[in-house]
C-alpha cells in the first residue's frame, strides 16, 4: 500500500533498487546528494547531477525536464553513505528566463517506486514560495535499515545555498557546473508538448473549445494547474505565466513594455485582411466505429483546437508524447526483467551447492526463461501501442498542411502563398530505435523564439560516408536552404525577408535555389565588407525597433519602415568575421528574435574555437540541428535520445524550386 507522506514523515523501505519519479508541470533540474551520518556532503563526487549523472548507486536525468526518473541502488552505495538527498531546482539561472521561484509553479510531486513501477511512498512538496531549490526527500539508513523521509526544505538562494547548507565546500563551483550543464542541454533538448487526456482511449475527442495556442490544456498530477504547451528546442518562452492572448511586435512575442507605453506597435502587414476572432470550432469529426474489443480507428485532426491546423498540431504532439511514454515503459520493463534475472543468478551463484551441476543449470535456465517471458510481454504491449500510433500517422501525415508536411507530400503541388502565418513549422522528423518505422514530425512554434544552428561539423556523423568536411558543409547549406524556403513559403507575401552572408562564396552552389528564384533581399554578402554591411544594417534595425518599443514612440519610426520579419543565414563562420562582427552576431542572436530578426548559423563550432568561451553563449542560444540523421535530441521526460532527420528535398524533385518561384511571384504581385 502506498504511503502518502507529509513533511517530516518517514516510511520504511523494503527494497534496495528503487526509482524516484518527479513530476513538476514545468522544467526543473534534479540531482541526488550522498551524505554521511550527519548528512554532510564530502565533495563534488558525492553529488549526481546533469553534468555528472551517474555515481555509484545513483543515476539522475541529464537535463531540465517536467518529469524525471532517478535510479537508486542502495546496496551499491559505499559504507560511508548514510543518506541520499533528492534535490530539485529551477533552471532559471541557466538562461535567465522562466520562473524564479517554486511559489510561481505547480507543487512538485515525488514518488518512490520499485523498478516495476510499484509505488512505495509519495510526497507533494507544498508550502514553497520564494525558494528556487529544495531538498524534496531523503533516503536514510538507521540501524541497518533504510527509510524515506519527506523533507521539503527550500532555499531562496538556490543550489549554492542548498549545497552550502549540506556542508559542501565547493558549493558555488558545483552550482555553476550544474547551471552550465543545463544550459548546454538547451541546444539538444525538445521541450514538453501538451499532454494528452489520460482517459485511456486514443480518440481524444471533445466538444470543449481549445484555449489560445499558448494556453493549450495539459494534464499534471495532484490537480495542479495545466502547463502551457511550450515550443521545441527547450526554449522557455511559453512557461506558465507567459501564455494567453498577447499583443505582438515583429516575431509575435509579447511586448514587455506594452503595459506602460500605452500599447504595442502594430506590425501587421498593410495588405493583410484583419478579421474578427472566429467563433468556437465545431466538435472534431467522430472516429469511425471500431469492432468490439478493438481500438477506435484514428482520424486526422481529432485533437482539440480552434482550427484544423491547431488540431493537427496538438495531435502530432500527442503522438510524440505517446511514443515517448510507451517507449519509456517498455525500456523500464526490460530493465526490470534484466535486474530480476541478475539477482536470481546471483543467488544461484552464491550457494556452492547449486553453483555447479544440473541443479544450477536448471536454476539459471529458469531465471533466463522468466526474463524472456517478461520481455516478451513488455514487447507485446509496446507493439500494440506502436501499431496504433503507426495507424494514426498513416492518416495524419497526408492531412498535414504545407507548414507541417514533408517535401514529398502532394499538398505542395497545390501550394499557394498563404494569407496568415501558421502556428508552427516542420523542422524534420524524430524517431526512436525501438520504433524505427514511425516518424514523428518535429514542429517548431512560430514566430521563432530562438535562432537555428545547422551543425556542419563531423563529430556526430553517423557513418564514414559523411567524413568528408566539404560534403558535410554542402549538406549543411542545403539543409539551411530547405528551412529558409519553408519559412518563406508559410509566411504571407512580403512578411518574411531573407539575408545571406557567404564571405568566401563557398555556398554558392547549394544557395542557388534561393538566388535563382530571386527571393533574397540582396545577393549573398561577400568578404569582410559585406559581412560588416549586413550585420550593421540588421543591428541598427534591432536598436531602432527596441527604442521605439521601450519609448512608446511608434510614430517615430521612419515612413515606410519594413515591418516584415528578417532571417539572416550565416555560412562559413567565422571566415570574414572580426571581433566587432562577432559581437554584433551575438547581439542579433540574443536580442533579434524579440523584434523579428532571426539567425540561422551554418557552422562547425570547432572552427571558432580560437575565440575561446566568448562564443559559448552564442551556441547555447541556438537550437542545434544537423544535416544528416543524428541521435542527439532529448525529450523532456526521461531523456530519450531521439534521432533527428532533416527535411531534405527528395533527389530529383523540383518541388523546392516550384515553391520558391511562387513565393517570388507573390512578392512581385504584392510589391514591397
Amino acid at each position: 500500500m502506498t504511503a502518502e507522506l507529509v513533511r517530516g514523515q518517514n516510511h520504511p523501505l523494503s527494497r534496495s533498487r528503487l526509482e524516484i519519479r518527479v513530476s513538476a508541470g514545468t522544467p526543473i533540474v534534479t540531482a541526488a546528494a550522498l551524505g554521511d551520518e550527519s548528512g554532510r556532503i564530502h565533495g563534488v563526487e558525492w553529488v549526481a547531477h546533469p553534468g555528472a549523472p551517474t555515481r555509484p548507486g545513483l543515476e539522475v536525468s541529464r537535463q531540465a525536464a517536467a518529469d524525471h526518473r532517478l535510479a537508486v541502488d542502495l546496496d551499491a552505495l559505499a559504507d560511508a553513505v548514510h543518506r541520499v538527498s533528492v534535490l530539485l531546482a529551477l533552471p532559471a539561472a541557466a538562461d535567465g528566463r522562466g520562473p524564479a521561484r517554486f511559489g510561481a509553479v505547480a507543487a512538485p510531486f515525488v514518488a518512490v517506486t520499485g523498478p516495476d513501477g510499484t509505488e512505495v511512498a509519495s510526497y507533494t512538496v507544498t508550502g514553497l514560495d520564494t525558494e528556487s531549490a529544495v531538498v524534496a526527500l531523503e533516503l536514510y539508513r538507521r540501524q541497518g535499515a533504510w527509510k524515506v523521509r519527506a523533507v521539503g526544505q527550500g532555499y531562496a538562494g538556490g543550489l549554492t545555498e542548498l549545497l552550502t547548507d549540506q556542508g559542501l565546500p565547493q558549493a558555488r563551483q558545483l552550482a555553476g557546473d550544474i547551471d552550465e550543464a543545463v544550459a548546454r542541454g538547451l541546444a539538444r533538448s525538445v521541450q514538453a508538448p501538451p499532454s494528452r487526456p489520460s482517459d485511456g482511449d486514443r480518440s481524444r475527442q471533445t466538444t470543449a473549445p481549445a484555449r489560445h495556442p499558448d494556453q493549450a490544456a495539459g494534464t499534471t498530477p495532484q490537480g495542479t494547474p495545466d502547463p502551457v504547451p511550450p515550443a521545441y528546442g527547450g526554449q522557455p518562452a511559453d512557461l506558465p505565466g507567459q501564455g494567453g492572448p498577447q499583443p505582438a511586435y515583429p516575431g509575435g512575442a509579447a511586448d514587455p513594455s506594452a503595459a506602460t507605453t500605452g500599447g504595442p506597435i502594430d506590425y501587421s502587414h498593410p495588405r493583410r485582411r484583419n478579421a474578427a476572432p472566429p467563433p468556437p470550432p465545431p466538435p472534431p469529426p467522430a472516429a469511425p466505429p471500431a469492432q468490439p474489443g478493438q481500438p477506435a480507428r484514428p482520424v486526422a485532426g481529432d485533437a482539440t483546437g480552434w482550427s484544423m491546423d491547431e488540431r493537427l498540431y496538438n495531435q502530432v504532439w500527442g503522438m510524440f508524447e505517446d511514443l515517448a511514454r510507451t517507449t519509456a515503459a517498455y525500456r523500464s520493463a526490460v530493465d526490470f526483467a534484466e535486474s530480476r534475472m541478475d539477482k536470481e543468478l546471483e543467488q544461484v551463484l552464491s550457494d556452492p551447492r547449486s553453483r555447479i551441476g544440473s541443479q544450477g543449470d536448471a536454476a539459471r535456465e529458469a531465471a533466463r526463461a522468466r526474463q524472456a517471458r517478461l520481455v516478451d510481454q513488455a514487447r507485446e504491449v509496446f507493439d500494440r501501442d506502436l501499431a496504433q500510433l503507426v495507424a494514426e500517422a498513416e492518416v495524419v501525415e497526408p492531412a498535414l498542411p504545407p507548414a507541417y508536411a514533408r517535401w514529398d507530400n502532394p499538398v505542395w503541388h497545390a501550394y499557394r502563398v498563404p494569407m496568415e502565418i501558421p502556428m508552427a513549422l516542420r523542422l524534420g522528423d524524430l524517431r526512436l530505435p525501438e520504433a524505427d518505422r514511425l516518424r514523428i514530425p518535429m514542429l517548431l512554434r512560430l514566430p521563432l523564439e530562438r535562432g537555428l544552428w545547422i551543425d556542419s561539423g563531423r563529430a556526430d556523423a553517423p557513418d564514414e560516408s559523411f567524413t568528408d568536411p566539404h560534403e558535410m558543409r554542402r549538406l549543411a547549406v542545403e539543409t539551411a536552404v530547405s528551412h529558409a524556403a519553408r519559412l518563406l513559403a508559410v509566411h504571407p507575401a512580403g512578411e518574411f525577408t531573407v539575408h545571406v552572408i557567404d564571405p568566401a562564396g563557398s555556398g554558392a552552389q547549394p544557395l542557388a535555389p534561393l538566388t535563382r528564384a530571386g527571393v533574397l533581399a540582396a545577393p549573398p554578402a561577400r568578404g569582410a565588407g559585406g559581412v560588416a554591411e549586413v550585420l550593421g544594417r540588421l543591428t541598427q534595425r534591432v536598436d531602432l525597433v527596441q527604442m521605439a518599443l521601450r519609448g512608446g514612440a511608434a510614430d517615430s519610426l521612419p515612413p515606410g519602415f519594413d515591418t516584415s520579419q528578417h532571417l539572416l543565414i550565416v555560412n562559413d563562420f567565422p571566415h570574414g568575421f572580426d571581433d566587432r562582427a562577432v559581437n554584433q552576431l551575438r547581439y542579433l542572436a540574443d536580442e533579434g528574435p524579440s523584434v523579428g530578426v532571426h539567425l540561422m548559423m551554418v557552422a562547425d563550432r570547432e572552427e571558432s574555437a580560437g575565440y575561446g568561451p566568448l562564443l559559448d553563449p552564442l551556441w547555447r542560444a541556438l537550437l542545434r540541428l544537423t544535416p544528416v540523421a543524428d541521435s542527439h535530441l532529448a525529450d523532456p521526460w526521461v531523456g530519450h535520445a531521439w534521432t533527428y532527420e532533416p527535411p531534405l528535398v527528395p533527389p530529383g524533385s523540383q518541388v523546392l524550386q516550384q515553391v520558391l518561384t511562387r513565393v517570388a511571384e507573390a512578392r512581385r504581385t504584392w510589391g514591397p
